[in-house]
């Protein structure tokens, strides 16, 4: 794999521009930061030589007069530093917003685009981890770290040539112990980046935990295993820590090492420099300079450890950002468009073989047609496929062999938008979104008017019980709509379905969670949606499926029924025993 920060760069010529122009302001400041010392070693040449100073060659005059100008000169100095350093800041961490911003939003959308198999392995509280606090690191990285090393190196070079011009002899001493940091520095990141990749995996685990452990409060709180989720938490917990603390004992003891190096250098420098002064080699005011310039180049370079540990943090969560984002996809788009009212609603299976990763085949050669305008119902126990034919019409997995057709073409040529916009789903298992009761209604017809949404809430028998929430349609109804009921939920989805107004309707268990009236009253208003649409209704409960046009029964993903209710029920067969089951005619056991 390439490095991180190659890539980075190679990700849509990601904001090289503004980079070099922020690397241009940091490399200024730090120009404008190295400038007092040299200053100051003007002003002490100045009180020692006068007239015959080295800035007095340029200028002339007395010794105020020199004075005055370099005065001017500090300045003048102090006022470019304070304007650079304004600007790299401003440019530094509007850049790492910006950043950041594309990447949890380039994140995210790659999300959306991959396959709910995907999903299946992945946790919640990972993939949000990943989008939050990996992208956060970086962008600490970009907010001060990137701007640090540019200044770090700017001082090893203009210092360096500032050493060597004044006295090669010293500077060929006070930079020997260079070579040995920078070895020191690559040695070191290979030793350190394993222990930030733990660090970044026991986030997501712990992230994950943090995650399941709020989604599933109820379950947790009744069956009191709130002693054992603490338990299991702490141990997570204290894995992070342990992780993170022996990343921080190692990475601590790159400063200090740093330090010990670099005071080979300057005592190099204090002493030789000092010596030649002696000898007359070397001015007071350039030896001035040299000590105050080794000074400069002691600080930054003491915190480089810092900088270096902040960098590979970022790296380590940078890995991870960009392997979510080389994650592929197997379900593409087709490029044709569907409008809507050109959708009659046949649907056909020919020969589908499917299986899911890791399982055994489910459909192996299944044939099944779907007539349009009509309404057909699905049976069968639990296992026997039934969820799975909606997931392959809607594309959410991907068939191996055979062919899906809607109207007659390919649902592989469709665009998937256009595709899932002509299916209207309730599906058993609710989801609300945090947000109002309209929200909810309109989500995916989200230029609805409220007359619209109400409407469609009164055919789903919701308006009465929304009319009595303490805002109405206003009314937020929590994370998952936890402050309604199953029933209500139902109804809510049942009005979002009506809203959209799809030429396909696809029905899930929709009446599972309501009670007997409320069923009832939902059936009549299921059978007015229905007309001149194509329905596909997936039951348990076989009374909300006698009036279905047609009716298949699936054991084990083979089709073993087809017919009417009054068909089915005359003959012996799955859906008889079922029905006697039901209406208590008989006890039986699947």
């Amino acid at each position: 794999m390439q490095h991180p920060l190659k890539v980075f760069f190679s990700l849509e010529n990601r904001g090289r521009g503004k980079i070099l122009i922020a690397g241009l302001y940091s490399f200024l400041n730090k120009l404008s930061d190295l400038a007092p010392p040299v200053l100051i070693g003007t002003a002490v040449d100045i009180v020692i030589k006068k007239e015959s100073s080295f800035l007095g060659k340029f200028v002339g005059g007395g010794v105020m007069k020199q004075l005055w100008v370099l005065g001017g000169l500090t300045i003048f100095v102090w006022l470019l530093e304070s304007i650079f350093e304004y600007l790299q800041k401003i440019r530094w961490r509007g850049l790492a917003q910006e950043i950041q911003h594309n990447f949890r939003m380039e994140g995210y959308n790659h999300l959306q685009k991959l396959d709910i198999g995907f999903f299946e392995y992945k946790s919640t509280g990972s993939l949000i981890s990943l989008l939050n606090d990996d992208v956060n690191q970086f962008e600490r990285f970009l907010n001060g770290g990137a701007n640090d090393i540019i200044q770090v190196l700017t001082t090893v070079v203009i210092i360096g040539g500032g050493f060597f011009y004044l006295a090669p002899d010293v500077a060929l001493f006070s930079f020997l112990p260079i070579p040995l940091i920078l070895l020191f520095s690559f040695k070191f990141k290979d030793k350190v980046a394993p222990h930030y990749k733990k660090v970044r995996e026991e986030v997501d685990a712990l992230s994950s935990k943090l995650s399941n452990n709020l989604a599933g409060i109820s379950t947790i709180k009744s069956y009191t295993a709130e002693s054992y989720e603490s338990w299991s938490l702490m141990k997570l917990s204290g894995r992070y820590n342990e992780a993170n603390k022996r990343a921080i004992r190692l990475s601590s003891a790159f400063s200090p090492i740093i330090r010990m190096i670099i005071v080979i250098s300057f005592t190099t420098t204090l002493i030789m420099g000092g010596w030649f002064v002696t000898q007359g080699k070397l001015s007071v005011g350039a030896y001035s300079v040299m000590v105050f310039l080794t000074q400069r180049l002691l600080w930054p370079l003491t915190k480089i450890g810092e900088t270096f540990d902040l960098y590979q943090r970022s790296i380590a969560s940078l890995s991870r950002i960009l392997k979510l984002l080389e994650t592929s996809y197997k379900i593409k788009s087709g490029d044709r468009p569907l409008p809507i009212e050109k959708i009659k609603g046949d649907i056909s299976f020919y020969k589908v073989f499917f299986n899911y990763s890791g399982h055994g085949p489910l459909f192996k050669n299944f044939n099944l047609s779907i007539s349009a305008g009509k309404t057909t119902a699905i049976v069968g126990p639990t296992g026997s496929g039934k969820s799975t034919l909606i997931k392959l019409i809607l594309r959410f997995y991907e068939y191996q062999h055979g062919l899906i057709t809607l109207d007659g073409e390919s649902t592989h040529n469709f665009s998937l938008k256009d595709l899932r916009k002509a299916i209207s789903l309730v599906g058993q298992d609710v989801f609300l979104f945090h947000g109002t009761v309209r929200d909810n209604i309109s989500y995916g017809s989200f230029d609805r008017s409220l007359e619209e949404v109400m409407q469609a809430a009164k055919m789903a028998e919701a308006h009465d019980f929304i009319m009595g929430l303490p805002q109405g349609y206003e009314t937020v109804v929590g994370e998952r709509g936890q402050t309604l009921s199953g029933g209500q939920r139902q109804r809510i989805s049942i009005a979002r379905a009506l809203l959209k107004n799809a030429p396909i309707l696809i029905l899930d268990e929709a009446t599972s969670n309501v009670d007997n009236e409320t069923e009832a009253s939902l059936q009549r208003t299921l059978e007015k949606a229905s007309r001149d649409r194509t329905t596909i209704v997936l039951a348990h409960r076989l009374s909300t499926i006698r009036h279905a046009d047609n009716i298949i029964v699936l054991e084990k993903g083979i089709v073993t029924q087809e017919g009417t209710h009054g068909e089915l029920i005359s003959n012996d067969g799955l859906y008889k025993k079922l029905w006697q089951v039901q209406t208590g005619e008989k006890k039986f056991s699947l």
